[in-house]
C-alpha cells in the first residue's frame, strides 16, 4: 500500500520515517506530492533491495527462460517429492 505525503510534510517527518514503516509494515512506499503531483517515492531499504533483485531477474534472459520452464514444470506435475530430495542430500 502506498502512502502519500506533501513534500513539507515529507520535508519535517523525513527522520522518523523510518520508525513509521516499521509500525505500519502493510505501507510499501510513500508519495511524497508537490502542488498534489507525485514527484518522489519514499521506501524501505529491503523494499528498493527487493525491487531491485527483482528487475535483475527480470533483465536476465536466461534466468527467465530458467523461471517460466521451472513454473512450466510444477503446472505439468514434474516435481521431485520433498522426501527424495532430502533423501538424495543426506538429510
Amino acid at each position: 500500500m502506498t502512502r502519500t505525503m506533501p513534500i513539507v510534510e515529507a520535508r519535517k517527518k523525513l527522520t522518523s520515517l523510518p520508525e513509521e514503516f516499521e509500525k505500519e509494515p502493510e505501507t510499501d512506499a510513500v508519495a511524497v506530492t508537490r502542488r498534489g503531483k507525485p514527484v518522489l517515492a519514499l521506501m524501505s531499504w529491503d523494499v528498493y533491495e527487493s525491487l531491485v533483485e527483482t528487475l535483475e531477474i527480470m533483465g536476465d534472459k536466461d534466468l527467465m527462460a530458467d523461471l517460466r520452464r521451472s513454473i512450466r514444470e510444477v503446472r505439468e506435475g514434474k516435481t521431485i517429492p520433498w522426501e527424495r530430495v532430502k533423501k538424495d542430500l543426506g538429510l
